[in-house]
């Protein structure tokens, strides 16, 4: 895995009304969400639907709702808790002394070695 440094505090975020932003990091788009005084990386888009999850919004539990068709995940670990069986796809996201820090998988041709 490979952490990439995308800010020097949470404040550096440019958080909309909704408590989300994206942000890019290896040429990746990133959803960052804020909820309960803690940050979490996802995928930019829905697994279901492609919606940009941006856009939609955090519900009083703190999973982050698509605003297409109002798919509800957990910010944490991905899981659809609306019972669809769709994955969102999360990212570990570290606080850091000098730093906010997001790890990437580094998948290359031979990533499925174990050496």
């Amino acid at each position: 895995m490979d952490w990439h440094k995308v800010a020097e505090s949470i404040h550096e975020f440019n958080f909309q009304e909704n408590n989300m932003c994206v942000i890019s990091v290896a040429d990746k788009k990133i959803s960052i969400g804020l909820f309960d005084n803690k940050i979490f990386a996802f995928s930019y888009k829905c697994p279901h639907a492609s919606g940009i999850l941006s856009n939609g919004w955090i519900d009083n539990t703190g999973n982050v709702v698509c605003p297409v068709h109002r798919y509800k995940f957990c910010m944490e670990n991905g899981r659809n808790v609306s019972g669809e069986g769709y994955y969102l796809k999360t990212f570990p996201i570290e606080i850091r002394e000098n730093g906010v820090y997001i790890g990437i998988e580094n998948k290359n041709f031979f990533s499925f070695l174990k050496i």
